[in-house]
């Protein structure tokens, strides 16, 4: 009977030790791998040089960052963001319209992501409409115009602290008072 207990008390003791060692590994590799805010702070800390490059780099790390967390809207955002940035700077460039195209399905993604915040997603899409416009004023202008600014003013009303809606929203009505001018 003791033998019974001790072996029982044995192979108790091996189970436990398993365990412990299982979510020791656990935590130990968890602890190595970088978090999706580290990978993304890496990726954009490579613009402080915003080059064509330097930008056509960082969006590439960014869609490797969303293919590691598909569930996550900041790579995506943020893949968007700099995908937008980087066609205002260079509206003809050969790498455009495909950056475009690519914005818009991340950010009809976006929209069907229950956790996706809809202030950012009018701040995008807004941002988008008014990178048509910077591409060919005279043809986009009136198509985009109306569209560009419904979407800043939803941003702004769904959170009048989106500070990115406010500066996008400020530099398309300067840059409205100018082609007038």
């Amino acid at each position: 009977m003791t033998s019974q207990i001790f072996k029982t008390n044995v192979t108790f003791k091996h189970f436990m030790l398993a365990i412990a060692l299982f979510l020791t590994a656990s935590v130990s590799i968890q602890a190595q791998q970088p978090t999706m805010q580290a990978l993304i702070g890496k990726s954009l800390s490579k613009l402080q040089q915003p080059t064509p490059e330097a930008f056509l780099n960082c969006i590439a790390e960014l869609k490797r960052i969303d293919t590691m967390f598909p569930d996550s809207i900041q790579p995506k955002h943020q893949m968007a963001l700099q995908s937008l940035q980087f066609a205002v700077m260079n509206p003809h460039a050969s790498h455009t319209e495909n950056l475009l195209a690519e914005t818009e399905q991340t950010i009809a993604k976006m929209e069907k992501m229950k956790n996706a915040d809809q202030s950012d997603i009018c701040t995008l899409r807004g941002f988008l409409y008014m990178v048509r416009i910077v591409q060919n004023p005279a043809q986009n202008g009136q198509r985009y115009y109306i569209d560009v600014m419904r979407n800043y003013e939803k941003a702004l009303k769904l959170n009048p602290d989106n500070q990115l809606a406010k500066q996008l929203q400020e530099r398309f009505y300067e840059g409205m008072r100018q082609q007038t001018e």
